[in-house]
């Protein structure tokens, strides 16, 4: 890793922020409260934890608007913390690519055409008719098929398979065991209800500065395109079917299901192991809960939890009333023996 030292002063500028005491105050790196060293440089998450600012070693730390704390530690006021952090962290551990080349143990195909600026690790299988952009790693074990197209400054993990005719755009990162363009789910069934397969015959499309988790699965279209847009980060083991379209920035969290053709839009969240039916169309921002699952359209902006899922807060209401039912359900049978025995007693009266 190459060595970095930043001023205060420069760290600012890039994530709009102020400081507070000697701006020429220089740090090497990133480091939590609790283990960083005068060198480096560290944040405080919410200002209602300012205690912790008298304990830290930090040599400066990046604070939420309008915590000063004791007054002699340098600091970088900033709207978003986390942020901040996630800006600096980056460019500190950030390094020049470093073009290894293709490995003699690797394999590709006929009709590549191929970056100057590329490493390709051992037991990489290219296919027929790639086209790989710049400043692009594949690591070990890794296959594309054929006619794939991977655009520059993206990353492709190890053991990671992509079939024939996908397209991944740039600074895309694909970590381990994913499975992009496979076949779809679809069969249609005879009068002896037997499947039939229906051929899959279309590609996945991803747009630029993706992420997609380990162990994550998109399915290639029935026709037409599978489409993850710019922007999006899909975590570890999810899974999203044929034809689905995933709009610019969305986040689908661990264990996620997106069943056919089914659109989300922009900026979607959906917590883990939250799903969707089939040939849905998820408007833009709508928020998900963890295991909720999404039955209909939905507009933009809504915000769901449950399964099925409904508006947050009624659900919110269910689930309360939900861990209440055995005492509910105690007060029924007593309510009802009540009433069966003002029954009986009105009855013997008559």
């Amino acid at each position: 890793m190459i060595a970095k030292e930043l001023s205060l002063e420069t760290l600012a500028l890039m994530v709009q922020g102020i400081v507070i005491g000697d701006k020429t105050l220089c740090v090497r790196g990133f480091a939590p409260l609790d283990t960083a060293g005068p060198t480096d440089i560290s944040f405080l998450a919410k200002a209602k934890q300012a205690e912790l600012l008298q304990t830290t070693g930090a040599g400066a730390v990046i604070v939420p608007l309008g915590v000063t704390g004791n007054g002699h530690q340098p600091m970088i006021q900033v709207r978003d913390p986390y942020l901040a952090v996630a800006i600096i962290h980056s460019h500190f551990l950030a390094e020049p690519f470093v073009a290894e080349g293709i490995h003699a143990r690797a394999y590709v195909g006929e009709e590549c055409i191929l970056g100057q600026a590329i490493s390709i690790a051992p037991l990489v299988v290219l296919g027929k008719r790639v086209r790989i952009g710049e400043r692009v790693a594949i690591d070990a074990g890794t296959v594309i098929g054929d006619d794939v197209t991977i655009g520059d400054d993206s990353t492709i993990k190890a053991n990671v398979t992509v079939y024939k005719g996908s397209v991944i755009g740039k600074r895309v990162t694909i970590h381990s065991g994913t499975v992009i363009g496979a076949d779809g789910y679809g069969y249609a069934a005879n009068e002896r209800g037997e499947h039939i397969k229906r051929p899959q015959v279309g590609i996945v499309r991803i747009d630029d500065d993706v992420e997609i988790g380990a162990n994550s699965c998109i399915d290639r279209a029935t026709f037409g395109i599978t489409w993850i847009k710019a922007g999006a980060k899909i975590d570890n083991l999810v899974q999203v079917a044929h034809n689905v379209v995933i709009g610019e920035n969305t986040l689908l969290v661990a264990q996620v299901g997106i069943a056919g053709s089914t659109t989300l839009g922009r900026n979607v969240v959906m917590g883990g192991q939250s799903a969707t039916a089939g040939h849905l169309v998820i408007g833009d921002q709508v928020m998900v809960a963890a295991r909720g699952g999404i039955h209909n359209d939905q507009p933009k902006g809504a915000v769901l939890g449950g399964a099925p899922a409904i508006p947050i807060r009624q659900w919110a209401k269910c689930a309360a009333v939900y861990a209440k039912l055995p005492e509910l359900q105690s007060q029924v049978r007593s309510n009802s023996k009540a009433i069966a025995e003002l029954t009986g007693r009105a009855e013997r009266e008559e």
